[in-house]
């Protein structure tokens, strides 16, 4: 059977030491005079879209409602990610196994890489850079400048890979790799699998409770991992 792989990135693939939040605070910086209201939003398992307007929400911001208005504040946001990853003002750290693991995957017959991600396109593709990990490794992907709402982005995946499955992947053929209960739960319209790995915030009871087919402190094992992704 073939398989889509899809991974998130965020506390999955790597960690920004809060590059991501430092950037889409300043990006609201001259929109505010306090940022207080933030301190309590989580951005784990959320799109990039998401989190801007429920920030913006918790100011009482007048527009936290307009698409329009959420998409220039994202865009503000990745020059500001652009500067705190690639100017030194951050350090980013890949997780462990992920190398092995992504190596292993490619070597895989039928097997496609992708990304399922709240990061809007250009942000994941400036996170795994400074990761120093190639893009053009994931030949699909699906992110929050796609939809706000991550339960989307499992069906958009598998649209995209229509032209080299010769068909929409489905069920078990659909693997996502996640470390929150929103990655474990958003690709259920399509019956795709979750593989949980608590190197977020969440930990692994979290992940089996929101439906993991599998969960694992990290993803070091590359062995157990891949018979979880590609068994039956």
């Amino acid at each position: 059977m073939r398989r889509l792989v899809l991974f998130d990135i965020d506390g999955t693939i790597l960690l920004t030491s809060g590059a991501g939040r430092r950037a889409i605070t300043a990006a609201l910086a001259g929109e505010m005079a306090s940022h207080d209201a933030f301190e309590h939003i989580r951005f784990d398992g959320k799109t990039d879209p998401q989190i801007v307007a429920e920030l913006l929400e918790a100011a009482r911001h007048p527009s936290a409602s307009d698409s329009e208005y959420i998409s220039a504040v994202c865009h503000r946001y990745v020059a500001l990610l652009e500067a705190e990853l690639l100017e030194g003002r951050s350090r980013t750290t890949v997780m462990p196994g992920i190398f092995e693991l992504l190596d292993a995957l490619e070597h895989e017959a039928g097997v496609v890489l992708g990304l399922l991600t709240g990061n809007v396109a250009r942000g994941a593709e400036l996170k795994l850079g400074a990761a120093g990990l190639d893009p053009a490794r994931f030949r699909i992907g699906a992110y929050g400048s796609d939809s706000a709402h991550r339960p989307d982005l499992p069906a958009i995946a598998a649209r995209r890979a229509h032209p080299l499955f010769g068909r929409e992947p489905r069920g078990s053929e659909v693997i996502i790799i996640g470390d929150t209960p929103a990655d474990m739960t958003c690709g259920l319209s399509i019956g795709a699998r979750a593989i949980g790995v608590a190197t977020g915030s969440y930990g692994t009871g979290d992940l089996s409770a929101a439906g993991a087919h599998a969960v694992f402190g990290d993803l070091s094992d590359t062995a157990l991992v891949l018979e979880s992704i590609l068994g039956e």
